[in-house]
């Protein structure tokens, strides 16, 4: 079987002949634009200025060289624009970043620089604006910058918290309609992040693309907000659900199921050690509203879709369940109540487990290439029983990861699959 035929047996809880790889194909699977330039050198790869797929976190994409080289079997159709709101295709140009490497960015990638050296991103690429990111000069990607105005409870305005979810346009669908077209007929398995889907994903809360973001911005507001002011989170959700089917049908008329799974939310419900909220909470305030955007997926199109938690999300897997999704990720086996072995046998027949192939705070980054080998076997053998497994790192694998690390993973995997040299 190809790649395609492997990843759809893997997300219909088929046996696959082996463990499929998904390494860049969204912006939490991702791989730092750095260590991308490591691992091509390492694999004898021309050294080239790699392109910057998502400028917020610095991710690099993987090109077809290391995806050939690595195995990779899922690839990504990205949207239009970036999430600081400018065209995030060609043409290109180039930049040299804090750590003194060049790679390509989009045309409108303008950023300013202060006394110390930190690097300013600012909305729609317009440095005459108030920046809306920031990355420490001996940093590695970007940071939001809160721009939370006054709240005057009496003048909260839902709107304001609805100001960047529309309708999409027909430059966005034809957009889409020729991404996923490209990501299609490469033969792979497909994953496409729409947008809009997110429900208070606090990546997505400051605006960083809004010049000037009304309502809720601050995170730690927002996050007092689910407790004090659940009826107003509720009505954003309510018509931000409602635009996103309507964007959902729109989109799938123009791309059908040449998609295989959807990229819905990245909210982070749990912190390393526990939940952001009940589940108690969850059911009332976030459940309704993933059900009704997957319920319609689930009824009018093919796609799985894919939840992304980080975090101790163990008590919400079964509420994630009757949500609607299909996928969950990062699968943080490091957290408190989320070991491997445990929930594959309690969700493996409900849920597809992307992620969960190895820890990225501890073995990835400071284990011996033994150490990491061991541990991805160990994953690997567990979760691939009966399908529902897509290898892939516990969230992004970062700059300053040994590349030595990194390549001791991708040759267990193979060694896994029995293609052991």
């Amino acid at each position: 079987m190809n790649s395609r035929e492997q990843f759809l047996n893997t997300i219909n809880h088929r046996q696959p002949d082996r463990v499929v790889i998904d390494l860049g194909s969204t912006a939490v699977t991702g791989i730092h634009v750095h260590a991308i330039s490591k691992l091509r050198r390492h694999y004898g790869l021309q050294r080239k200025p790699i392109r910057v797929i998502e400028p917020f976190q610095m991710l690099g994409e993987v090109g077809w060289e290391l995806i050939d080289s690595i195995g990779i079997d899922v690839v990504g159709a990205w949207g239009k624009n970036n999430m600081f709101g400018y065209h995030n295709h060609s043409p290109y140009k180039e930049w040299k970043t804090p750590w003194g490497q060049r790679v390509m960015v989009p045309m409108n990638f303008n950023v300013t620089y202060d006394e110390k050296g930190d690097v300013f991103m600012h909305p729609e690429g317009d440095t005459s604006i108030p920046p809306s990111a920031r990355m420490p000069k001996t940093g590695y990607f970007f940071d939001a910058i809160i721009r939370q105005e006054p709240i005057e409870e009496d003048e909260l305005d839902v709107e304001n918290n609805l100001e960047e979810f529309g309708l999409i346009t027909e430059k966005e669908l034809e957009h889409w309609k020729v991404e996923v077209d490209k990501a299609y007929y490469s033969g792979k398995g497909v994953i496409a992040a729409f947008g809009g889907t997110a429900l208070g994903d606090i990546a997505l809360v400051p605006a960083m693309q809004l010049r000037h973001p009304k309502g809720i911005r601050d995170v730690a507001e927002w996050y007092m907000s689910t407790i004090s002011r659940p009826e107003y989170i509720k009505k954003i959700f309510d018509k931000q659900s409602e635009i996103a089917i309507e964007n959902l049908k729109r989109i799938f008329a123009v791309v059908g199921n040449k998609v295989h799974a959807v990229f819905m939310c990245g909210t982070d419900l749990g912190t390393q050690g526990s939940l952001f909220c009940s589940v108690e909470q969850f059911d009332d305030l976030w459940l309704p509203y993933y059900k009704r955007m997957n319920d319609w997926i689930h009824q009018n199109t093919q796609w799985k879709t894919f939840k992304h938690s980080c975090g101790a999300v163990e008590p919400l897997l079964e509420p994630f369940i009757r949500a609607g999704f299909d996928i969950i990720n990062p699968v943080q086996i490091n957290a408190v109540g989320m070991d491997p072995k445990r929930l594959k046998e309690k969700y493996g027949r409900d849920l597809v487990f992307w992620g969960g192939g190895i820890d990225t705070q501890q073995v990835l980054p400071f284990s011996t290439p033994a150490e990491v080998r061991e541990h991805v076997l160990k994953n690997c053998e567990i979760f691939i029983k009966n399908g529902g497994f897509v290898f892939n790192t516990v969230h992004n694998i970062q700059a300053n990861v040994p590349v030595e690390n990194i390549v001791a993973m991708l040759e267990a995997i193979q060694e896994f699959n029995g293609k052991k040299s």
